[in-house]
């Protein structure tokens, strides 16, 4: 199982429960830094509290499973269009 997989079954149901859905994850090396993006979406739409809510979930549940060996900048963002 992928980083994003195992990522994706560690995060979406915490993120369900406040009505966010993860959409697509995306764990690659840019330069020298190592990104894990997680594009999410709503029924209501994405603004930036929303990111800043499933950044504040996300977050803990990635330091206590401490599944990515490489330090990496978590980047929480909407789909396109929301």
């Amino acid at each position: 199982m992928g980083i994003e997989s195992k990522v994706k079954e560690l995060i979406q149901e915490p993120l369900e429960i406040v009505g966010i859905h993860v959409d697509t994850i995306e764990y690659e090396k840019e330069g020298s830094n190592y990104f894990l993006r997680i594009i999410i979406t709503s029924d209501k739409g994405i603004d930036l509290d929303e990111c800043i809510k499933a950044t504040n979930i996300i977050n803990p549940i990635l330091d206590e499973n401490d599944i990515i060996e490489n330090q990496y900048i978590l980047d929480v963002c909407s789909k396109g269009g929301n």
